[in-house]
């Protein structure tokens, strides 16, 4: 499965989604039409949107709100990117300058806060927008919350799994899990394939997150991110808290990261460690645990094209490189 196979079978109904989405972005300022089509020519995955009309399609037939929904899910998605390169610092992002460091943070802000205002006016077009609307405004939540518990624990270098899981629900799953309720709602799916498709968008974001923070601790220059990012922001992540689980002298790791900032040669310490006590292997095994778990929830889903793309998409994580 390729990301070309699934833009093949969406069809028309893909490019609707695009044009949806150049159309929600026009503007009669010629510098935001600028910065958002050279945005849109590096528009990335766009999994949540191929999320959303494939769930649409395996549960009924893709309608004007779901393209709109598709749609809503990569403006707040990109959004929230733009918002966080300026709170990072960040002046790279996919091996290309951001956006706050092309027009400078100030100005990246209010484009990120434009994307999300067009991505509210999407939704507010819908019929639907009552089931909607406070799926994205959690959503929003989440990802609030999310950001400040990763910086609070980053502090204080007491991440638990617990904590981890949370914030990657937070951060990553719940916009997931709103593509794909929000498909169900938008063709009227029964309360079953609902349940089932939230299952599934948590299952397969969280999958997506842990494969990134895996990434951090590999070598391997296709991935297409600089590796190492998370320890140095002091991020705890599920690798090495899988390597903790194996060592006697816990608090003093714990604390290497917490000194971090005074001393960033551990690390390169805390890399080696977390390679030497099987934290990369813990975390691949609980990666697996959260494919299978979107893999059952689909088990509801009839039988279709869409259903086995689905499967793909969620089984993908376990092997894909950037």
């Amino acid at each position: 499965m390729t990301r070309e196979d699934v833009i093949s079978l969406l069809g028309t109904d893909w490019d609707r989604y695009q044009a949806l989405v150049r159309e929600a972005l026009q503007s009669d300022i010629d510098l935001l039409n600028t910065v958002n089509t050279s945005l849109l020519s590096n528009s990335g995955k766009q999994l949540r949107p191929m999320l959303t009309l494939l769930t649409a399609r395996a549960c009924g037939t893709v309608n004007d709100d779901t393209l709109r929904c598709a749609a809503a899910s990569e403006l707040l998605h990109n959004a929230t990117l733009i918002h966080d390169d300026v709170a990072d610092e960040s002046s790279l992002r996919r091996g290309r300058p951001t956006v706050s460091a092309l027009i400078g943070p100030s100005s990246a802000v209010l484009l990120g806060d434009f994307w999300l205002a067009k991505a509210v006016s999407l939704i507010m077009g819908i019929p639907h927008k009552d089931q909607v609307l406070p799926l994205y405004a959690k959503t929003l939540t989440d990802l609030a919350s999310g950001e400040m518990l990763q910086l609070q624990k980053a502090s204080s270098a007491d991440t638990t799994e617990d904590d981890y899981l949370r914030i990657i629900y937070c951060k990553t799953a719940s916009l997931f899990e709103s593509a794909c309720l929000t498909a169900t709602l938008t063709v009227d799916a029964a309360p079953e394939l609902v349940a089932a498709a939230g299952r599934y968008g948590t299952a397969t974001g969280i999958a997506f997150q842990i494969r990134d923070d895996i990434f951090d601790y590999c070598d391997d220059d296709g991935i297409g991110k600089p590796v190492g990012i998370d320890l140095r922001e002091r991020k705890i992540t599920l690798p090495l808290l899988g390597a903790l689980r194996n060592a006697d002298d816990e608090a003093l790791w714990r604390e290497m990261v917490r000194q971090i900032p005074e001393h960033p040669e551990n690390c390169d310490r805390l890399h080696g460690f977390v390679l030497e006590h099987g934290g990369v292997e813990y975390a691949t095994r609980r990666l697996d645990d959260y494919i299978n778990e979107a893999l059952a929830a689909l088990e509801l889903f009839p039988p279709s094209e869409e259903r086995g793309l689905l499967a793909d998409l969620a089984r993908f994580n376990a092997i894909r490189k950037k």
